[in-house]
């Protein structure tokens, strides 16, 4: 069996979807493909999310926004969708989070921290099921 991909999809790609991917990168090691992806991607990633990340030992300093492609969402196995809305493609077969969670974009690292950790116990959670 080959090993289980997951795709963080946000608006922009550069706080929520780069924070979480980190977490499973960081969790699963090489266990699980990750991917992320925005439906309107920035030009960079959230600094205070790059900083929060840092805070735990995760350097995201290396990842890139990136655009939504459909290729990429049927190509997952599991897609989790942070606040993109209608912006993301639907195919069948596959499984769908939404989590909720707060944008950090325009926000310091005291309210990115929350946010981070919120993450992170949802991407252990999400681990335990792969791995069930």
């Amino acid at each position: 069996m080959s090993k289980p991909s997951v795709l963080f999809v946000c608006v922009h790609n550069a706080g929520r979807s780069q924070m979480a991917a980190g977490w499973l990168r960081h969790l699963a090691g090489d266990a699980v493909e990750v991917r992320s992806a925005g439906s309107a991607p920035a030009d960079t990633i959230n600094p205070a999310a790059v900083a929060a990340m840092r805070e735990v030992g995760i350097d995201i300093t290396d990842q890139r926004p990136k655009l939504l492609d459909p290729g990429t969402v049927e190509a997952s196995d599991v897609v989790v969708t942070m606040g993109c809305g209608d912006a993301c493609p639907y195919f069948p077969g596959k499984r769908y989070e939404d989590w909720k969670l707060d944008d950090p974009a325009g926000k310091g690292l005291d309210a990115v921290r929350p946010i981070r950790d919120d993450i992170r116990t949802r991407v252990e959670k999400l681990l335990a099921e792969l791995a069930g």
